[in-house]
C-alpha cells in the first residue's frame, strides 16, 4: 500500500496547530520554553544556598518518544538555611492513536546539609499531562532525599560509587519498552536503593550536642516523593491520572 506524503501546506498547518498546543501544555504545567533538558542551577547566598533541579519532556507528533532523567547530589555543607526544589514534568500532546506518544521525566535530587538549627524550604513536584493524545503514556516521577546532620558531613567514596550505579540504572530506563506503570515500579525500586545508602551514611555520621534531655541530635534522612501518570484511552476520553 502506498502512502502519499502530506503537502507542505497541510504540514505547515499541522505544525502550527502543534505549536499552539505545545504552548498550552507547558502553560498548564507552569513551565515555559522548549522541551528537553534544563540545566540544574545552584545560586549560593551567604550560607543560604538555593538549588533547583528539573527533568522535563514533551512528546508530540514530531517526537513521539521522549525520555529525560536527572540525578543530582548536592552536598551543601554547613548552612544556616537552604531552599531546594526538584521537579519532573512530562507532557504528551497531539499524537495519533496509530502512533501514540510516550513521555517520561524522572528526577532524583539528593541534598546533604549540616547545622543544628537549619531552616529549610523544600519543594518536590512530579506532574504529567496528556493533551488530545489518544493512547499516549506519560509519566513524571520526582524523588527528593534530604540528609540533615548536626555536624559537617560528606558522603563516603563507597556511597558515592553506589549512588553513581543507581544513576546509571535510572538513565538505562530510557531503553525500556515496558509500560510506564512498570517503569514507575522500577523507579521506586531505585529510590529504595538510594534511601538505603543514605540511611547507612547517616547512621555513621557524627551526632550533635545534646539539646534536650533525651540525648544528642541525630542525623536524619527525609524522603519526598511525588509521581503522576497520565494514560489516555484510544477512545480519546479524559486522561486517567494516578500517582
Amino acid at each position: 500500500m502506498n502512502h502519499r506524503p502530506p503537502s507542505r501546506r497541510l504540514l505547515g498547518r499541522n505544525t502550527q496547530r502543534l505549536g499552539v498546543l505545545t504552548v498550552a501544555c507547558l502553560a498548564a504545567l507552569g513551565i515555559a520554553g522548549p522541551a528537553g533538558a534544563v540545566p540544574a542551577s545552584s545560586h549560593p547566598g551567604r550560607d543560604v544556598p538555593v538549588v533547583r533541579d528539573l527533568a522535563r519532556t514533551h512528546a508530540d507528533r514530531t517526537r513521539t518518544d521522549q525520555f529525560r532523567s536527572s540525578f543530582d547530589v548536592r552536598q551543601l555543607g554547613a548552612v544556616v538555611g537552604a531552599a531546594v526544589d526538584n521537579r519532573a514534568l512530562a507532557v504528551s500532546a497531539g499524537c495519533r492513536p496509530e502512533r501514540p506518544c510516550r513521555s517520561v521525566a524522572l528526577s532524583f535530587q539528593i541534598v546533604t546539609m549540616a547545622g543544628d538549627q537549619t531552616r529549610l524550604s523544600a519543594g518536590n513536584t512530579g506532574r504529567a499531562l496528556n493533551e488530545h493524545c489518544a493512547g499516549c503514556q506519560t509519566l513524571a516521577v520526582a524523588y527528593q532525599f534530604i540528609v540533615a546532620t548536626p555536624r559537617p558531613f560528606t558522603l563516603s567514596a563507597q556511597a558515592q560509587a553506589q549512588l553513581a550505579a543507581v544513576h546509571r540504572q535510572l538513565d538505562a530506563l530510557k531503553n525500556s519498552r515496558e509500560p510506564v506503570s512498570v517503569v514507575h515500579q522500577q523507579v521506586d525500586a531505585l529510590a529504595d536503593q538510594v534511601k538505603a545508602v543514605l540511611d547507612r551514611e547517616a547512621a555513621a555520621a557524627a551526632k550533635g550536642p545534646a539539646l534536650a534531655p533525651l540525648g544528642a541530635v541525630r542525623p536524619t534522612v527525609t524522603t519526598h516523593h511525588q509521581s503522576d501518570q497520565a494514560e489516555q484511552p484510544d477512545s480519546g476520553g479524559q486522561p486517567d491520572r494516578t500517582g
